[in-house]
């Protein structure tokens, strides 16, 4: 019985379904047993292809069409038919051979295969094949988010390239920068792990109980059955893991979850600083009048938006975190620990999904509050003193840190208290209107440049 939203157990399903629809339609249950229905079709069909597995003859056009309509029909209904069978046998993988070799027979022609399902696998062979394609699948939607971020990163990068603001360092005001070089140093963070991203090779093997072919061989001692296994993965968009135990190490598995938690702790940090900045009064937000901030104060606008991406970025890594140690550990040949562990592969990029849609829809409603920014920045002139004192150092001012030390620290200046002490210096009138002519608003290095660039 379908259960209504609001009964399900992980908001990945309730609260949050809509957000994560698609990671959902490719994890599932359901999803899962169709991967594996494609699995064992196609290992079937790329048998039959090859003379030396002499028992399986050449599969008709009419009979590969109706197995690839088993594929292209699957449903809930079908998918509730293998748990039915499971229920009867408990075992999940011979559940679904059992319902293709029942689904074979309804073909005329189709007997002659029924044995020849699931010929010479082991579960795991199904499943590490399946898996891989899922999670291939899936990052490429997880990767579509993550690029939209990235481009609105850029967009916000050349948008506000010039905006002049106070940097913060130890909590305390610093050098200047712009609001744009900001968000361009986080959108460069991002694109690194894109890169890495990018150049993650999903993997697979299908080599039998212990990884050594051993049934392979038995039943056909010719056949060269390592590179039939390669040309097989490949041809499923897969690497092959050539060397295994009865189950595939899972070690491009941490890899790729390695560097999601990377990806997410970007994301997290920035999550982090925008609220901050929204704190501080530099960020206003798009107000709608219908939305309540708060069930009391009657004036917020809150950052909720950054504040679920910051729950869910840290939901995601500590799933991503246990999976990646977790699952490239199996005792001895294999045990079975792994196999509840990779269910939950897909409740973390649940989780991600859910914190890239609230990233996305608060950047879009942020507005940037230049009259506070700037109102801020010009009431710390103690952040010139660094330019002083390196320009004093440049005119071999021996003691040009101390004299600028002794000036600002500790101690609230305004600009008059610049101006009157680089009147007092000992350099030359050129060098003294070079000085005068330095505010906060305008001592920002090459940032402007930098966020233009990106």
């Amino acid at each position: 019985m379908k259960k209504h939203q609001l009964q399900t157990l992980s908001p990945i399903d309730g609260r949050y379904a809509d957000k994560c629809t698609a990671i959902r339609d490719l994890f599932s249950e359901e999803s899962l047993i169709r991967y594996r229905v494609i699995t064992e079709i196609r290992w079937l069909q790329f048998l039959a292809q090859k003379e030396e597995i002499s028992h399986i003859s050449s599969i008709s056009q009419t009979i590969n069409n109706a197995m690839e309509k088993i594929i292209d029909d699957f449903s809930l209904d079908d998918a509730v038919e293998v748990k039915k069978i499971e229920s009867k046998i408990n075992h999940d993988v011979k559940a679904v051979e059992y319902f293709l070799q029942n689904k074979l027979l309804k073909i005329p022609g189709g007997s002659d295969y029924v044995s020849s399902i699931h010929f010479a696998c082991t579960s795991e062979d199904i499943n590490n094949v399946s898996y891989a394609m899922m999670t291939r699948d899936t990052v490429a939607i997880i990767r579509s988010s993550l690029e939209e971020i990235g481009l609105k990163l850029r967009a916000n990068s050349h948008q506000w390239c010039n905006a002049a603001m106070l940097s913060h360092t130890h909590g305390q005001a610093a050098t200047p920068t712009t609001m744009g070089k900001e968000f361009a140093n986080f959108l460069d963070r991002l694109n690194q792990q894109m890169i890495g991203l990018d150049e993650m090779k999903f993997k697979a093997k299908i080599n039998g109980a212990v990884g050594n072919f051993n049934a392979h061989r038995i039943a056909y001692p010719h056949a060269d059955w390592p590179q039939i296994s390669k040309t097989f993965i490949q041809n499923m968009g897969l690497e092959q893991s050539a060397y295994t135990t009865q189950i595939e190490p899972h070690d491009w598995i941490a890899e790729l979850l390695h560097c999601f938690i990377r990806i997410n702790n970007i994301l997290l940090d920035f999550s982090r600083d925008i609220w901050l900045y929204i704190s501080f009064g530099y960020f206003k937000q798009e107000l709608n009048k219908d939305e309540v901030g708060s069930s009391t104060m009657p004036h917020k606008i809150n950052p909720i938006d950054f504040e679920n991406a910051e729950g869910n970025l840290g939901l995601a890594n500590a799933l991503f975190a246990h999976l990646s140690s977790k699952l490239s550990i199996s005792r001895l040949q294999r045990d079975l620990s792994d196999s509840t562990a990779l269910r939950n592969i897909g409740s973390g990029f649940g989780y991600a999904e859910i914190a890239y849609a609230s990233l996305k829809k608060g950047l879009e409603k942020i507005q940037l509050n230049e009259e506070i920014i700037l109102k801020e920045l010009e009431s710390h002139w103690e952040v010139i003193a660094e330019a002083i004192q390196t320009v004093l150092r440049r005119e071999q001012i021996g003691d040009a840190y101390e004299k600028l030390k002794d000036l600002t620290q500790g101690q609230d200046l305004e600009k008059q208290d610049f101006i009157a002490f680089i009147q007092s210096i000992d350099v030359e009138d050129s060098v003294k209107q070079e000085l005068l002519n330095l505010a906060p608003e305008n001592y920002l290095g090459f940032a402007a440049v930098l966020a233009k660039k990106i």
